[in-house]
């Protein structure tokens, strides 16, 4: 199941790609003015109407590749097994805080090192 997410995952890359390039290498609509004035599109390589048509269909196809791509992916990752139980349980195992000495710290004792200058302040 992998190897198809895999497989399913570069051709939509592919696609998507592929569907940027031609969208950005298309002429608007307002281009077909200046071709009119003999901006040399005529002399392009599938002739004055050729590109836009091949364009257009190439874009098509790689649009509806894009598509069925995604539901597959979409359809591919929904169906993969679910794992038993909570992603809390397979979580590191810590131990309890101890709890804090009975008295607390408000009793102001002094350091255990009598050589130790943290010393209590007098208040």
């Amino acid at each position: 199941m992998d190897y198809l997410f895999s497989v399913a995952l570069m051709v939509h890359i592919v696609a998507a790609v592929g569907v940027i390039g031609l969208v950005l290498v298309q002429h608007g609509k307002g281009a077909d003015m200046g071709a009119a004035f003999g901006s040399g599109a005529s002399g392009s390589l599938f002739g004055a109407t050729g590109s836009a048509n091949f364009l257009s269909r190439a874009t098509a196809v790689l649009a509806t590749i894009f598509f069925v791509t995604s539901l597959s992916l979409a359809y591919l990752a929904s169906s993969k097994p679910k794992t038993a139980g909570s992603v809390m349980q397979d979580a590191v195992k810590s131990a309890p805080v101890p709890a804090p000495a009975a008295g607390g710290a408000d009793q102001g004792t002094s350091p255990t090192d009598p050589d130790s200058k943290a010393r209590d302040i007098p208040k």
